[in-house]
């Protein structure tokens, strides 16, 4: 005898081999005997074979109207042979039963299950939804085949196109239009980048990884709320100084300006002031809510996302022609062997005078012009003029600072690298891609350069120290050594900084920029007023469940912002190529990797992989031979064509910056991370290195 009955779900039928009360053994068509309850066998028969009963009553199931089913099925509770005996005839076939069984399990929109072999109708209303949905669905189905098609044929839909970036990065494995292409990809046998990428869904390479970036990190847009910037309550007072500040013509965000007094006396006393917009904004108000949800201005040629509002900006910058807030560090010097003195920190307002621009100044003001006060001026512009006995000492005291944090690191610091700047010509506004691009070189370590990033450096380690020694807690970065692998970490403990040679280091320097520094300052203003007791009075006390988020979110926005100022600056390299017809590049071999090496441009900022350098040792100089741009894939790649000298020292080949920098890439776009930044601690303004 053989049985129907029911099993997860599915009908199968079989043999009966043996029969307890209340199960049966079973033998399937296939050999294996299973093990069935009797309250699952629905049908009991002699012929025919299951498998032929079940596929004629599969053949006749899909005959039936389901609807005249419907019509024809009793009010309550009922067993398929019901059905079967209304729907067919008085006396069903096993068949034509088999075939009502299956058509009522199938149809749970039509009839709801009551148990084994039994059902109810469902009501009117919710068999009309169900329909509907049915129908819905079967559109569905049918306009994701259609786009596939599309897709295949090298056509994108326009849904499919508005829907890009999600697909792509955060899809909804449920959307009709991620199906779409997930089915285009399998018939076509190509990766869905590419597969979107033949059918012209990404017309630009530019924006493609603009919107990607936006998506990702701004999902809800750039624009800022309306907010208004707080005035400072603080009657402070005015300081006695002539403070002037070094950028970049593009910097608006001017956080920093330094003085000079005394010079000539003996003893000389250097202001570092720094932009004061902890004197008005407050933790948890609606400009720290904008800041902490940014938590730093992303800079890449040729734009900026600022971290704050343009007018919140312009309201705490040290804007020239004005008495600005700022929170100022004094430090006495002795003037013959520039040893520090003494460190005040004030509150207090600055007059400015001058915003000098490095990128206007360079050419004029080198280490020739501060060491030689008789030098002619010549077409020296007159406000550097005017601050060359200031300038000329802040050189002096720059290289004697460099040189004691060297004695601390254990080795010198090497600028064997410059830096790239880029200018976009034509741009206005966001670029869009098609912009002529300009790239200049820049040494690291310039004259103005060493007077900034020295100053920063002295203030950052300072006030780092000072909120140490007053148990007050606040945002640190650190490195145990300058040991292969040990890297520069973030925390809430003064420790060490190796790779700066200083014993703490807090950034404070770029409030407006930079929302740890505004964060720390706020708890050097809470110093400032309170001395010994600010730790309570600060607005973040040791163990701060809240700085601690703070950390973890800065980290994160910070390095996916500077990834992407290393992509774009990267794309801006390979459309440069492109738009000066380089065929050909001098480069420098810095790592081995699987079938090949990566090489350094000499004169560019790019690393790439190059081929055929069997034989050739890491600090090798060759010319190479470019490959197929790809600016999806921010890649390029070369081929050896020419030793270009004989195999330099090790130490030659990779200098102090960029010895370990290699190390942690994996592909092209972790390459694209600049390569040339090396200290990412450095106080020099890089991040203004990219003007419009």
């Amino acid at each position: 005898m053989f049985v129907l009955y029911e099993e997860a779900g599915k009908y199968l039928g079989g043999r009966i081999l043996s029969e307890a009360e209340a199960s049966a053994q079973v033998e399937l068509e296939s050999g294996k005997r299973v093990k069935v309850k009797s309250g699952h066998i629905v049908l009991r028969f002699e012929k025919p074979a299951p498998a032929l009963l079940i596929a004629e009553a599969r053949r006749l199931a899909a005959e039936m109207d389901l609807d005249l089913a419907w019509e024809f099925a009793p009010e309550g509770e009922f067993g398929f042979a019901d059905l079967a005996v209304d729907y067919f005839q008085a006396k069903p076939s096993l068949e034509q039963q088999a075939a009502s069984l299956l058509a009522l399990f199938e149809a749970p929109h039509y009839f709801r299950r009551a148990g084994k072999g039994r059902f109810k109708k469902a009501p009117a209303e919710i068999v009309q939804q169900a329909l509907a949905a049915i129908e819905k669905k079967k559109a569905v189905q049918a306009q994701i085949a259609e786009w596939a098609a599309q897709l295949a044929a090298g056509e994108c839909p326009a849904a499919v196109r508005d829907q890009l970036y999600k697909i792509l990065f955060k899809p909804d494995k449920n959307a009709p239009e991620y199906k779409a292409v997930v089915e285009a990809s399998r018939s076509t046998q190509r990766a869905p980048l590419d597969l979107l990428e033949q059918a012209g869904a990404i017309d630009s390479a530019y924006q493609f990884h603009w919107r990607r970036f936006l998506f990702e990190n701004f999902p809800k847009g750039t624009a800022f709320p309306p907010l208004a910037a707080p005035v400072i309550a603080d009657e402070l007072p005015l300081a006695s100084v002539q403070a002037f500040s070094i950028d970049d013509s593009q910097t608006t965000e001017i956080d920093d300006a330094l003085s000079v007094q005394g010079l000539g006396s003996g003893q000389v006393t250097v202001g570092i002031h720094i932009a004061a917009p902890g004197l008005a904004l407050v933790p948890g108000g609606p400009i720290d809510k904008v800041a902490r949800s940014r938590m730093s201005t992303v800079y890449m040629p040729g734009h900026k996302i600022t971290m704050l509002p343009d007018e919140v900006v312009q309201a705490y910058t040290l804007q020239e022609g004005r008495d600005c807030p700022a929170v100022s560090l004094y430090a006495s010097f002795d003037e013959s062997t520039l040893s520090l003195l003494s460190t005040e920190t004030r509150l207090e307002r600055v007059p400015i005078v001058a915003n000098l621009r490095h990128d206007q100044l360079d050419r004029f003001v080198d280490e020739a012009w501060l060491q030689d006060a008789a030098l002619a001026a010549g077409d020296t512009p007159e406000a550097a003029e005017r601050l060359r006995a200031p300038l000329s000492f802040l050189f002096k005291l720059a290289r004697h600072l460099k040189a004691q944090r060297e004695v601390v690191r254990g080795k010198p610091e090497s600028f064997n690298r410059p830096d790239y700047n880029f200018r976009l010509v034509g741009n206005d506004g966001e670029p869009d891609g098609s912009e002529q691009v300009q790239i200049t070189t820049r040494q690291r370590g310039a004259p103005l350069d060493l007077i900034v990033s020295e100053a920063m450096i002295l203030a950052n380690s300072t006030w780092g120290s000072w909120l140490g020694e007053l148990g007050v807690p606040g945002l640190y970065r650190s490195q145990a050594s300058l040991a292969p692998g040990i890297k520069v970490r973030m925390g809430t403990r003064a420790l060490p900084h190796a790779g700066l040679g200083v014993k703490s280091y807090a950034w404070s320097t770029s409030p407006l920029r930079r929302y740890t520094d505004l964060v720390n300052q706020w708890q050097i203003i809470a110093a400032a007023r309170h001395g010994k007791t600010a730790a309570l009075a600060a607005p973040f006390k040791p163990k701060d469940a809240d700085l601690f988020s703070i950390l973890s979110g800065f980290d994160a926005a910070y390095a996916t912002y500077n990834a992407y100022q290393g992509a774009m600056e990267r794309f801006w390299t390979l459309k440069y190529l492109e738009q000066q017809g380089i065929a050909e590049l001098e480069a420098t071999l810095i790592k081995d990797v699987p079938q090949g090496a990566l090489a350094r441009a000499d004169t560019l900022p790019l690393v790439f992989h190059v081929t055929g350098t069997q034989g050739l040792a890491r600090g090798a100089r060759v010319r190479v031979k470019l490959g197929e741009i790809d600016e999806i894939a921010l890649d390029v790649h070369g081929t050896v064509v020419e030793r270009l000298d004989a195999a330099p020292a090790l130490a030659d080949a990779l200098d102090d910056e960029g010895s370990g920098e290699v190390e942690e890439m994996a592909g092209p776009l972790a390459i694209a991370v600049d390569l040339a930044d090396g200290d990412a601690d450095s106080e020099t303004p890089q991040p203004e290195k990219t003007p419009a």
